[in-house]
């Protein structure tokens, strides 16, 4: 059987028959499935002709054996579209007129001369066969009416819904830093709105940077994966310059609405433009635990810090988390945002993990199914931060240009470990996952372990984010020990080999002593469970007290902590490069060389010359005391030097030689350096020391 859509006349393939001599009888059935297209043999469907259209209906041409007498059907003229032509005698008719009204893309072998040759019959293809795969199912209701393809379904949902307007913190960009999140207990808990960028310390394109000037500065033939609103699904083809093109088109020229979210822009011109706020540089895994040689063009690392945002008036964005649970800085360069939040209770995970990838995703509104969704509108110059693990949906009022970025960091790992749970769960390919996530991790638990080790101290809430971390390593140590052979290999290729030689040895010692640091067994069978005290003379230890004693004054404890500044403001942060002619350190005496912080002291005659990386960074303190005022200036210096002609035995593996920090501090009016000590070509960056007044006497504390 061979079936074709109908023309104006007489197909090709009747002209040819015409053209044979007619078998006397049927012929054998034809060994090609009845539904093959037939796409060699056009045309398969009447052609056009000359001859006058008969005037009481139908013409010779369009007529088939089965049309009485070539007079005017009682069937609709434009149903008689599909043909079908029989396998024995390959005459062509009109499935309307021969067909029993069924289906024919069910039948195998279709002959309607069977009374001919009764030992002809009609044969149907069998079923096809089922998949036990769970796929999503769709409302054809919804289909029918242009639902589906409705951009703005959701928004006119959201019109019958109860949405609550936020209470979240409006801050001073000053103010979001280490001592709010080491103050607050509830920091980087929900979401807060920065209206003004100024004090956060964080550097954005001019306001007047146009999507063109982005298409420009990143590249017109950069690929750009583009979303069209109606379907939440990429469209393939778009380039950075076709994508300017679309949205500088009037809105009732565009033939979709659509959305670009995930334009990745690190290493472009555009990014020497950007810099993030202060406080997400100092809590970003990927900026503090990533090895900075490692970093650049060459290798490969989780380029999630810098996201270009475009979406045009009416663009939606469907509820999602960001990929494990990461947090998200969001800057409002043009236009507008109205954000929908959930908050990640344990409930309302599970009602998103429920919701997402089954069928539920696409006709059933999400907020339904929680406890209470919050609005937020920004504006123009509005910054917002995101915590871990809240879901959220985005309208987009207006054509709008955002800049904003991921990082994962040390206050929440439970949640971002229970948001990759729920990737994993639901089969989020690994395209939309965070990049070398394990790998970032076991980099994370080196460096806390040598902290550990080294006696640093650090506030409960990373102290509980660590022990989490330590029991996912110790989960993936165990798949490299007992998993399949894959699951070992796959294990195995997230272990950075360059700092984890052994990393069972590495997630057990940093489970033990995050453990031994809480005063809990370190033991699987008595996990969480508080060490028995030892008892002195019947009584238990009592806390002990800082050495230090102010004469006449209060205790000082060790977790005692100092007031709150009043203004802290990043007054420079400047990048330079350049060559010094300087000679390679030399084996003996070196240290005490380069420990001077001037030029004047480098051999200038040596033929050798250094290429000079120099970050400065500027931080002024100021608050009120009794009395008067206490105020802290802080400059960080930066270098990396770098010999391409140095001695091959002195040369660290990445060939460069990283020099210290220099701190300068101004409390009171008064200046003074503080070289800090760091190792010879390994540089850890420490805090500076600040001078706080304790009733009249000074006393040095950690800043």
């Amino acid at each position: 059987m061979a079936r074709s859509k109908r023309r104006t006349s007489r197909s090709a393939a009747q002209q040819k028959q015409q053209k044979e001599p007619a078998p006397p009888s049927p012929s054998p059935v034809s060994s090609r499935s009845s539904l093959t297209p037939m796409q060699d043999d056009e045309p398969v469907v009447p052609t056009p002709t000359s001859e006058p259209i008969e005037p009481l209906g139908r013409s010779q041409e369009e007529t088939c054996p089965d049309c009485k007498d070539h007079q005017a059907s009682e069937v609709d003229p434009t149903t008689k579209d599909s043909w079908i032509r029989c396998d024995a005698c390959k005459t062509w008719y009109h499935w309307v007129c021969a067909g029993n009204g069924g289906d024919p893309d069910a039948i195998d072998k279709w002959q309607p001369c069977v009374l001919e040759k009764p030992s002809r019959t009609i044969t149907l293809k069998p079923p096809a066969r089922k998949s036990t795969r769970k796929r999503t199912q769709l409302n054809y209701a919804n289909l029918n009416s242009g639902v589906d393809s409705d951009p703005t379904r959701w928004l006119r949902v959201i019109q019958s819904k109860s949405i609550q307007d936020d209470q979240f913190k409006r801050m001073n960009g000053a103010d979001v830093g280490i001592e709010w999140l080491e103050n607050d207990s509830n920091a980087m808990r929900e979401p807060i709105v920065i209206e003004s960028p100024e004090g956060l310390g964080m550097k954005m394109p001019s306001q007047d940077c146009t999507v063109t000037d982005v298409a420009n500065m990143v590249g017109r033939e950069t690929p750009v994966e583009v979303i069209d609103v109606a379907s939440q699904s990429t469209s393939p083809g778009w380039t950075l310059g076709k994508w300017a093109d679309y949205y500088n088109l009037e809105s009732s020229a565009r033939d979709k609405i659509r959305n670009v979210i995930s334009l990745e822009i690190s290493s472009t011109p555009l990014a020497d433009q950007i810099t993030p706020p202060r406080l997400v540089r100092e809590l970003d895994w990927v900026e503090k635990f990533w090895p900075s040689s490692r970093k650049g063009k060459g290798h490969a690392y989780p380029k999630v810090q810098l996201y270009c945002l475009m979406g045009v008036a009416s663009a939606w964005t469907d509820w999602h988390i960001d990929f494990a649970g990461s947090s998200v800085y969001y800057h409002i360069l043009r236009g507008s945002k109205v954000f929908y939040f959930i908050r990640p209770t344990p409930a309302n995970l599970a009602a998103y993990e429920r919701w997402s990838g089954t069928e539920l995703q696409s006709n059933v509104w999400l907020g339904d199914m929680v406890d209470e969704v919050v609005k937020v509108t920004l504006t123009a110059g509005n910054t917002m931060i995101i915590p871990t693990g809240w879901i959220h949906a985005v309208h987009t009022p207006v054509d709008s240009l955002v800049i904003g970025g991921n990082f994962l960091h040390s206050y929440n790992v439970a949640t971002q470990l229970k948001v990759l749970e729920i990737e994993k769960a639901t089969h989020v390919p690994k395209k939309f996952r965070f990049p070398m996530f394990t790998k970032l991790c076991w980099y994370v638990g080196e460096k806390y372990l040598r902290d550990l080790k080294a006696k640093e101290e650090f506030c409960p809430r990373v102290m509980e984010s660590l022990e989490v971390l330590s029991g996912y390593l110790v989960s993936e140590a165990r798949v490299m020990e007992r998993g399949t052979e894959a699951a070992k290999r796959d294990a195995r290729d997230q272990v950075p080999t360059d700092r984890v030689k052994d990393p069972s040895a590495l997630a057990r010692e940093l489970r033990w002593r995050i453990r031994i640091n809480a005063g809990t067994t370190s033991d699987d069978e008595e996990l969480g469970r508080p060490a028995k005290k030892t008892l002195v003379n019947g009584h238990g230890i009592k806390r002990k007290r800082s050495p230090v004693e102010l004469p006449g004054g209060p205790v000082l404890f060790k977790n005692f902590q100092p007031k709150e500044w009043d203004v802290v403001l990043d007054l420079l942060n400047e990048e330079d490069s350049r060559r010094v002619a300087a000679p390679y350190p030399s084996d003996d005496g070196w240290q005490q060389q380069w420990s001077h912080w001037d030029d004047e002291s480098l051999d200038s005659n040596t033929h050798q010359a250094a290429s000079v990386e120099r970050k400065r960074n500027v931080i002024a303190k100021t608050r009120r005391i009794d009395g008067g005022l206490e105020r802290q200036r802080i400059e960080r210096v930066f270098e990396r030097w770098v010999w391409e002609d140095g001695p091959v035995d002195m040369k660290p593996a990445d060939g460069d030689v990283t020099m210290a920090v220099a701190t300068t501090e101004s409390v009171g009016g008064m200046d003074v350096d503080t070289p800090e000590d760091t190792p010879a070509l390994k540089q850890e960056e420490e805090e500076p020391e600040e001078v706080v007044k304790v009733d009249g006497s000074a006393v040095t504390v950690a800043a």
